[in-house]
């Protein structure tokens, strides 16, 4: 029988997104991972209980509590509206900040902290970037900052402190474009950023110094975007960006060569490898920072009623699960584990929301998110959650 043309991409994205991905987890990632961490997965095989008086659907063992509302005040800060992206920081006294961003456009946006003691009380909420454009997600890093993405084609970054202490600041070597999300790869000592466009890329950025501690200077260094160099999946080599402040000519336009990703969006590091998700196809990708191979991890479209589409922000637990916020999908977060996707959660009666900005407590105990924009369908309507239970 004559080969389709096609044959040997498809057999290779088959390769690649059912061994190189989901494989991962059936390596040394998952298992060094799984020894001190139960799989989260397990406490979910029996499914989600109706919805509680928050209207969340758990499963057994579960709870939810709500913890802010947008223009509720909260101390002396009224939380903001379009919550979105969020992670937490622990305080020295035993206690964490969860960080969220408000998607406000026209430099009405920024991001706001709630602070909780040991016990998990809220004992403060505060502004931590004021009057900037669509702060969507972002990420943190290993030296106890946030950086708030700005998502519009002028987007830039912004470094803030989550403990109130240093103003923010901007970080224009970290690009010009619609940014979407950051992480940090800790190994390498590497960023990397996704754009939500759906001819976006991945850039990866490089520091040329580093400070006393370590860590890399944000405002001296290369801006680099990924070529994937035999079609969607498989090696990746960088490019150095000419113009990363796209002065001239778009980021994404810079580099001929540079692969293109439909709709990039939350993006974490976990065990030297990169986890991103793409609202487009509805894919989530892996990349290894060491071998420098990308790989898919899950494809909506291999499913005929997928459990998760919609993907959007992601985070990883201590098990090596993937946690993932889904936007247009049936307002859930998603678990993706070895040879099992099961919702964790699912807030109802919220049609014209999405989920946002899922993070752990420092400890692992409770998980934090938002409903952006609640019942109403409408920024002001944003619903920020906490749920505890057998983690």
């Amino acid at each position: 029988m004559r080969m389709n043309q096609f044959e040997p991409q498809r057999r290779k994205l088959l390769k690649y997104s059912l061994i190189g991905g989901l494989g991962v987890f059936f390596s040394g990632h998952w298992l060094s991972a799984s020894a001190h961490a139960a799989p989260l997965i397990h406490a979910v095989r029996d499914g989600l209980l109706p919805p509680d008086h928050n209207g969340v659907r758990l499963p057994q063992g579960f709870r939810s509590r709500i913890v802010a509302r947008s223009g509720q005040a909260l101390f002396h800060y009224r939380w903001h509206a379009a919550p979105d992206g969020g992670v937490t920081f622990a305080t020295p006294d035993g206690g964490w900040i969860y960080v969220s961003n408000s998607e406000l456009d026209k430099q009405q946006g920024g991001a706001g902290a709630l602070r909780f003691d040991r016990q998990g009380e809220l004992i403060d909420a505060y502004a931590i970037l004021k009057n900037t454009t669509r702060n969507c997600a972002g990420g943190h890093t290993p030296w106890q900052t946030w950086l708030s993405c700005e998502e519009y084609d002028r987007g830039q970054v912004w470094e803030c402190d989550p403990f109130n202490k240093q103003v923010p600041r901007l970080r224009p070597a970290l690009g010009t474009f619609k940014h979407e999300a950051v992480a940090v790869d800790t190994l390498h000592k590497q960023l990397y950023l996704t754009e939500d466009k759906t001819d976006g890329c991945l850039y990866r950025y490089t520091a040329r110094r580093y400070d006393a501690a370590g860590n890399p200077d944000l405002d001296d260094g290369v801006l680099e975007v990924a070529e994937v160099i035999d079609g969607r999946i498989g090696a990746v080599r960088w490019h150095p960006l000419p113009d990363p402040l796209a002065m001239h000519t778009p980021t994404r336009h810079q580099i001929d060569r540079g692969t293109r990703f439909d709709g990039g969006e939350g993006i974490w590091f976990h065990e030297g490898m990169i986890y991103f998700t793409t609202k487009g196809d509805d894919r989530i990708w892996s990349y290894d920072t060491r071998s420098k191979m990308l790989a898919i991890v899950y494809n909506a479209a291999f499913y005929l009623r997928p459990v998760l589409s919609g993907v959007d922000n992601i985070t990883v637990n201590a098990a090596g699960e993937l946690l993932v916020a889904e936007d247009d999908g049936d307002m859930q977060i998603v678990i993706v584990a070895p040879g099992a996707i099961r919702p964790l959660l699912q807030v109802v009666g919220q049609d014209r929301s999405e989920i946002t900005g899922p993070a752990f407590s420092p400890d692992g105990s409770r998980l934090y998110f938002s409903s952006q924009r609640g019942a109403s369908g409408k920024p002001e309507g944003g619903v920020t959650y906490e749920i505890t239970g057998p983690f």
